[in-house]
């Protein structure tokens, strides 16, 4: 017979699952955490004061006391300012860097704008390391960085986090997220995931999707991503590259995609495309996201261009969610990026395809919507992928991070590499 967990495996899962709480749903007492975890106060008391002394968490008194009587329950709080992650976002035209509490808190960030083509990878990378030791200077002497994410637009290898195509964005290295943990010197790596699959992470647990276990994350900039959530997790496929939704073929023979075929969604209803049929040419001073809305903010003025090209875009659009729809059934589709500006001009025309061409029973239910988090989305989604290891085994990981070789990671001031400028 197959022995049962240990009592060390039992309070390991514990405590992450009390993290995760806390990390996700906010400040809780420990009345709630023992209600909702389904576990005894003696045993939420034990492990709070665990993740207590571990740093993760602190406890205090409620700020507002409630009605009953007796001593009221201490509220546990992640430690936010002192527990952070580093994530990045590649775009195609801009690099975004935050430093992010436990519990989801933006406390830093820096945004840059980059010339689109291919890149120099030791220029990409020297940006986002120089980016992130500056938010990490203004960290306090006891902060500790437990992880670091970083979203790209392309095709990436879950086993070893290569990026393996990136269509519209050539950094020419598929190990930036090993070159940049090198830059860093901090003796974490850079985990390097798919920005849609981030995206789509990142909704279920703090945007539109929270509640929701199975969903569909729709993601444009240049080209378009997907990410897919079934039964509460993302869908990676064999070698994590499910959800290339940007190249499902919606018009044999239309346009030509990067990919080298036509007629993919992403040829169908990406940015160039919307600009095209604008008759708008890209230009440095307006090009992406700000491209896309001044087109649709166009079309809400009454251009009639603007407003055939969006009904356009919103056929295309609608074919490929309803074809999702056919296939995952989904609870809600989510449209971030340059889609939600588009989804928003075109909600009605997809809509209309989507009451025609997917199946009564899967579109009965399904809820179309934008993402709750705007144009942070992709960042909070490689945030919190770099939060899951701590919250798996907290003790066990900031354990290991204090450990003298590794120490160069505590406080807020890492010491700058070899070779760096």
């Amino acid at each position: 017979m197959k022995a049962g967990p240990s009592q060390e495996e039992i309070r390991r899962h514990n405590l992450g699952t009390l993290l995760r709480y806390v990390h996700l749903r906010g400040p809780a007492s420990r009345a709630t955490l023992a209600e909702s975890l389904g576990l005894n106060r003696s045993t939420i008391m034990a492990l709070t004061s665990d993740l207590t002394a571990a740093g993760l968490v602190r406890e205090e008194l409620p700020r507002r006391p409630g009605r009953r009587a007796g001593r009221p329950s201490l509220v546990v709080r992640p430690e936010s300012t002192r527990v952070y992650v580093l994530a990045f976002d590649v775009g195609v035209d801009r690099l975004g860097v935050a430093r992010v509490g436990l519990g989801g808190t933006i406390l830093e960030r820096r945004e840059a704008s980059r010339t689109r083509g291919p890149s120099d990878p030791g220029e990409v990378v020297g940006a986002l390391a120089a980016a992130a030791r500056s938010l990490m200077r203004k960290a306090g002497r006891d902060a500790v960085c437990v992880g670091a994410a970083l979203a790209f637009p392309g095709t990436v290898r879950r086993a070893d986090h290569q990026i393996m195509f990136g269509p519209n964005l050539d950094v020419g290295d598929p190990a930036l997220g090993d070159a940049l943990s090198r830059r860093l010197g901090l003796g974490i790596p850079v985990s390097v995931c798919n920005d849609a699959n981030l995206g789509a992470l990142a909704e279920h647990e703090r945007g539109a999707g929270v509640g929701c276990d199975n969903l569909i994350y729709l993601h444009g900039d240049v080209g378009v991503g997907g990410g897919i959530i079934v039964g509460g997790r993302l869908l990676g496929g064999d070698e994590g590259y499910g959800g290339e939704i940007g190249h499902m073929m919606v018009n044999p023979g239309g346009r030509l995609c990067a990919c080298g075929s036509r007629g993919c969604l992403e040829a169908e209803v990406g940015e160039r495309t919307l600009l095209d049929h604008a008759g708008r040419e890209e230009s440095p001073d307006l090009v992406g996201r700000d491209a896309v809305r001044a087109v649709v903010d166009a079309a809400d003025r009454g251009d009639i261009v603007a407003r055939d090209a969006l009904h356009r875009v919103g056929t295309w659009l609608g074919w490929g969610v309803a074809n999702l729809v056919n296939i995952f059934n989904p609870g809600l589709v989510v449209f971030g990026g340059t889609l939600r500006d588009i989804y928003l001009g075109a909600a009605a025309q997809v809509r209309s395809v989507l009451a025609t061409g997917a199946l009564a029973a899967p579109r009965e239910k399904v809820r179309l919507r934008t993402a709750a988090l705007g144009d942070d989305t992709t960042l909070v989604g490689a945030a919190e992928f770099a939060f899951a290891e701590v919250l798996a085994d907290p003790v066990q990981v900031l354990a290991r991070l204090k450990t003298p070789e590794d120490s160069v990671i505590v406080g807020g001031r890492p010491p700058t590499p070899p070779g760096t400028a």
